[in-house]
C-alpha cells in the first residue's frame, strides 16, 4: 500500500471517528454560545478571551473540512453536495477578521449562522430538512387554499366590524392580521366578545375560521409532512441496504417470481 492510500484511509477514519464527530458538535455548540456570549456587555478580559476563542473555532472549522475534503472518495464530487458549499462558504466567510467595517458585519452574521453546521453533521437533521424542502411544493396549494380562507374570512370582517373596531377591522390587509391572531389564539376571545356586543351570533364566524384553519389545514400541514418523513426516511434505508448490498423486498420478490418461472417450466 502506497503512502498516499495510507494517508487517505487514515483522514477516512478520522473522519469517520465517533469522537471526532462528537467533538465537531461541541465546537459547533460552543461557537453558537461565543456568538451569544458576544450580545452581552464584557469586560476588557472576556472581550480578549471571546476573540481567541472565535479564533480557534475558525480554525477548527478550517481543519474539520479539511479533512471531510481529503477523506471525500470524489474530490470533484464533494463540491456536488449542498451541504459541503454550505460548509465551505461559512468556513470561508468566517475567515475574514472583524473590525468596524462592513465587511466584517458580514463575518458576524455569517458566524451566527455557523450554529446550522449542526445540520450538515448530523444526518437525522439532515433528513428532517430535507423532508420539509421536499414537502413545500405540497404544502404550497395547502397554504393556497387557506391564504383564500383567510381573505373570504378578512373582505367579512372588514364589511361587518369595521365601525366596531376600525384599528382591527379597517380593511382587508389589516383584517387579516387579526385573522392571524385570532388563528394564534392570542387574546382571540376579547375580539369576539367586542364584535358580539353588536352581531350577537358573530361567534359563528369566529368559530368556523378556527376550526378552518387552526384545525383541519394545520393538520394537513402535519399530515404532509410526516408523510414525505416517513417516505424520506424509506429512501435513505433502501439507499443503505443497496450500498451494503443486502437484498431489498423488491429484490426478494424478482428471485421468488424467478424461482416460480423455473418450476413452471420444469412441470
Amino acid at each position: 500500500m502506497s503512502s498516499s492510500s495510507q494517508l487517505l484511509d487514515a483522514f477516512v477514519r478520522i473522519r469517520s471517528n465517533k469522537i471526532f464527530e462528537f467533538t465537531v458538535i461541541a465546537v459547533i455548540i460552543g461557537s453558537a454560545l461565543l456568538v451569544g456570549a458576544k450580545t452581552f456587555q464584557l469586560s476588557a478580559t472576556g472581550e480578549l478571551v471571546v476573540y481567541w476563542l472565535d479564533i480557534a473555532v475558525t480554525i477548527f472549522f478550517l481543519l474539520e473540512l479539511s479533512v471531510r475534503f481529503i477523506a471525500h472518495e470524489n474530490k470533484r464530487r464533494f463540491f456536488h453536495d449542498p451541504w459541503n458549499v454550505f460548509d465551505t462558504l461559512v468556513v470561508a466567510i468566517s475567515l475574514i477578521p472583524i473590525s468596524q467595517t462592513d465587511t466584517a458585519l458580514v463575518a458576524r452574521l455569517v458566524r451566527v449562522f455557523r450554529v446550522l453546521r449542526m445540520v450538515s453533521i448530523i444526518p437525522e437533521l439532515r433528513m428532517l430538512l430535507n423532508s420539509l424542502v421536499k414537502a413545500l411544493p405540497q404544502l404550497g396549494y395547502v397554504l393556497l387554499l387557506m391564504f383564500i380562507i383567510f381573505y373570504v374570512y378578512a373582505a367579512v370582517g372588514a364589511t361587518l366590524f369595521h365601525t366596531i373596531n376600525p384599528t382591527l377591522w379597517g380593511d382587508v390587509a389589516v383584517s387579516m392580521l387579526t385573522l392571524f391572531r385570532v388563528m394564534t389564539f392570542e387574546d382571540w376571545t376579547d375580539v369576539m366578545y367586542e364584535t358580539m356586543t353588536v352581531y350577537p351570533m358573530s361567534w359563528v364566524y369566529y368559530l368556523s375560521f378556527i376550526f378552518l384553519t387552526a384545525f383541519a389545514f394545520l393538520n394537513m400541514v402535519i399530515g404532509i409532512v410526516v408523510n414525505v418523513m416517513n417516505e424520506e426516511h424509506e429512501r435513505i434505508m433502501r439507499e443503505e441496504a443497496e450500498a451494503a448490498n443486502e437484498p431489498t423486498i423488491a429484490d426478494l420478490k424478482a428471485e421468488l417470481a424467478e424461482i416460480k418461472q423455473m418450476l413452471a417450466q420444469r412441470t
